[in-house]
């Protein structure tokens, strides 16, 4: 019905005269063009996809996460399972939506952007407000999960498919890995305890008091709304796609990705201005595993023929969501903290993958020049990371040993 709507508007914009017109042409050749034309309703579809799925998700965070809290379920535990994956609720309805509707590039896309997006801008640009401390737990525990995590992707992805039973067992690892975080959530320092309460509060601020049908018109309609905006999104970019000529993948590594993401940027951002500052790193961190666990995972089981991965996102996609991912352990190391710099640094390498996939798009000479550029840049980068991490690390250790010394 949803999908009827969107073809049944963009009938009707066809005839007008508003058509976007994308200028592909060269000084030889013509890009060609497809018969399904960007108007100005493809846009305007675009953006109350996003909008929807933008307010769904936080609908059914604020429903869910309420009526948790009135069962008795501790704040950090709420914060870790029904937060953090509510922010994922838009990259779910899409990736799913895609799917079962056949644009499985479209979704792979949607969940390897996410998470490229999450690290590289949400966390730059998280850091840039004023430093992003994180605790050890997360360096031990959570992000060298999340690195293993992408790393077995990788592999599962290298027969160029993720089939059915990978995705099966993909999704039962989420609920296992769940389970872990819930019970080692109750250990956790007095400060991170407090930082989730304060959280917790603010979100049912204004919500607390409703009584129980108004919590679940919250989530029903917060349901509601993922699914229009999984549907309008998924189909003005995919008509976006066919118009510029360039793939469902590249769509949903870049448009898709950043759009679905509005959550988690918001959740983290804001986390980062109040100080609050483990729930801004954490809030990617899980949703990261999420996305591959659980989104990838039960896209795989509801694909008819799995989720096919194509060599070039082997070659670059799924490579440079791991390297994001693996760059984070020494520039934690370096002070427990993300620092301003490291925050801008990051951004940067965003706009240049995002560039490099644009000239890719378009067949354009610098993408041989980004090319050999980031030969010769991002492995610079991560050795800078690595000694200073280490260095890092060193001084910590001196640290530990100096207070035990002290206390004796």
């Amino acid at each position: 019905m949803i999908s009827d709507n969107y073809d049944w508007i963009s009938q009707q914009s066809r005839p007008q005269q508003w058509v976007v017109q994308i200028n592909c042409q060269s000084a030889e050749t013509t890009r060609p063009y497809s018969r399904s034309l960007m108007t100005v309703w493809t846009f305007i579809a675009l953006g109350l996809g996003l909008i929807a799925l933008v307010g769904g998700a936080e609908l059914l965070v604020k429903g869910a996460a309420t009526i948790a809290t009135r069962l008795g379920i501790a704040p950090v535990v709420v914060g870790l399972t029904v937060v953090a994956f509510g922010t994922s609720a838009p990259e779910f309805a899409v990736s799913v939506g895609a799917s079962v509707s056949g644009n499985t590039d479209m979704s792979l896309g949607n969940v390897v952007g996410s998470n490229i997006f999450n690290i590289l801008f949400i966390l730059g640009l998280s850091a840039t407000v004023g430093g992003l401390v994180v605790t050890q737990r997360l360096i031990r525990f959570d992000i060298p999960i999340m690195i293993l995590v992408s790393g077995v992707v990788f592999v599962l992805a290298l027969n160029n498919s993720i089939g059915r039973i990978e995705g099966a067992v993909m999704f039962v690892a989420l609920l296992v890995y769940t389970v872990w975080l819930i019970r080692n959530a109750r250990k956790d320092t007095n400060q991170v305890m407090d930082e989730y309460s304060e959280s917790i509060d603010e979100l049912e601020d204004q919500i607390i008091d409703k009584p129980l049908w108004v919590l679940i018109s919250f989530i029903a309609g917060g349901l509601g709304l993922l699914v229009l905006g999984s549907n309008l999104l998924v189909n003005s970019a995919t008509d976006i796609a066919e118009s510029l000529g360039v793939s469902d993948l590249v769509i949903g590594l870049t448009v898709v990705a950043a759009g679905t993401s509005l959550p988690e940027l918001a959740t983290s951002v804001l986390a980062a201005i109040r100080g609050q500052r483990d729930i801004a790193v954490g809030n990617v961190v899980g949703s990261n595993i999420f996305n591959l666990l659980g989104v990838l995972g039960l896209s795989g089981v509801l694909a008819s023929d799995g989720i096919p991965v194509t060599d070039e996102g082997l070659r670059l996609d799924l490579p440079v969501m791991i390297v994001a991912a693996l760059v984070l352990i020494p520039i934690c190391w370096n002070g427990f903290m993300i620092k301003r710099w490291e925050g801008f640094l990051l951004m940067a390498y965003y706009v240049a993958y995002v560039a490099y996939l644009i000239f890719q798009a378009n067949d354009s000479d610098a993408t041989d020049f980004m090319r050999t550029a980031a030969l010769i840049v991002v492995p610079l980068t991560l050795v800078t990371f690595s000694v200073t991490g280490f260095q890092g690390w060193r001084r910590h250790r001196v640290a530990v040993a100096a207070r035990r010394t002290t206390s004796m």
